[in-house]
């Protein structure tokens, strides 16, 4: 596979105006670029919602409903601490501290997932070669599910608008599944190496990580309650399933919508844009004046703010923001945005109903 560049002399005076303006505002107000109070907060009420209902699960004779109300608000914590902790820890945004970022990135094991592989597929790949398939594993076919116009068709895809957010749900179980083939596929193509990773070292850790997580989210309940196995398996599935549901589906909305492009290298391997241009024609961000939002998902509303200053903490986006559209704007370059949530649900629906629908390279319809 060719590696990518992107290309774009003639704009690139926007890259370091965009920059400037970002950089004096930080400056001018004072303040650092890092999380702050408001982050530490609500990194103490996202972990309230993930451990006290386990606790109380563990502890507290219950219903099975009052059971499965409780994994419901633990499915709520820990996509909280995904987006909202876990993610800018694992961009270095959370704190000025190195030490404290990968704390912070490290909550990914409590979630179930590999940090390792996170930093590849979405660091690394994904904000380097923001939707251009082959390169950037977000978009890649995913079983039943057409996230790319030049991905190979099946033809009950044509459905995928009706079912996606269905198996969107398996999103976050998969983080505890698919995590030792992900990382052997990067042994075997020299990532690992690339990283300067010890392949033994990174294979006992997800190892040992997983059977922690599992022992934990699994056999405790089976030991310390009147649960029976089954009902425990059931709690648990509910958890990741309501997870998955809320962080791909959020995650999705920033670039699988209308006005996102997806385009393919040319013959020489080339973007026909330099790399901060090519970010804003294909990323997009919704429900902006949403606080509510804002708070809970971690500012992944603002993902056209995250894709072009990602070690910033996401507390600071809605202040950048109009900052970011200004700039855009008088470069005459596109600020994708859809103003509200359902808005931006209805653009992410109709692009994979036109996804499912449109024909593959070779022709051959869907």
């Amino acid at each position: 596979m060719k590696p990518v560049k992107f290309i774009g002399k003639d704009r690139t005076e926007f890259a370091a105006t965009l920059r400037r303006n970002v950089n004096n505002y930080f400056r001018e107000n004072n303040i650092s670029m890092k999380g702050n109070g408001t982050l530490f907060l609500k990194t103490a009420i996202l972990f309230a919602l993930y451990i006290v209902p386990f606790i109380l699960i563990l502890t507290i004779p219950m219903s099975g409903i009052t059971a499965l109300l409780l994994c419901a608000v633990i499915a709520i914590g820990m996509s909280g601490i995904g987006m909202s902790v876990m993610h800018d820890g694992g961009h270095g945004a959370y704190s000025d501290k190195k030490w404290v970022n990968r704390i912070m990135a490290k909550t990914m094991y409590i979630l179930g997932g590999c940090v390792f592989n996170w930093n590849m597929q979405h660091n690394i790949m994904h904000h380097t070669f923001t939707n251009i398939l082959g390169y950037d594993e977000d978009i890649e076919p995913r079983a039943v599910i057409r996230l790319s116009p030049h991905a190979p068709a099946l033809k009950f895809q044509r459905f995928q608008h009706i079912y996606a957010l269905l198996l969107y749900g398996m999103m976050s179980l998969s983080l505890v599944t698919k995590d030792f083939r992900q990382l052997w596929l990067y042994y075997k193509k020299g990532v690992l190496k690339q990283q300067n990773a010890e392949p033994v070292a990174e294979f006992l850790t997800l190892f040992a990580t997983k059977v922690l997580y599992l022992f934990t989210a699994i056999v405790l309940p089976i030991l310390l309650t009147d649960f029976s196995w089954w009902q425990v398996l059931i709690g648990f599935l509910l958890m990741h399933f309501i997870s998955g549901v809320i962080m791909s589906t959020i995650f999705q909305m920033a670039h699988i919508v209308e006005g996102a492009d997806q385009p393919l290298p040319n013959v020489e391997g080339n973007i026909d844009n330099e790399w901060v241009i090519h970010q804003l024609y294909t990323t997009s961000n919704f429900a902006r004046n949403n606080s509510l939002l804002n708070w809970f998902i971690g500012g992944l509303n603002f993902q056209i703010e995250h894709h072009l200053f990602p070690n910033i903490s996401h507390v600071h986006y809605p202040a950048i923001a109009p900052i970011v559209e200004k700039t855009a704007l008088e470069f005459g370059l596109p600020y994708n945005m859809k103003p509200t949530f359902f808005g931006a649900l209805k653009s992410h629906l109709r692009t994979l109903k036109e996804f499912g629908e449109i024909k593959t390279p070779s022709g051959i319809p869907t």
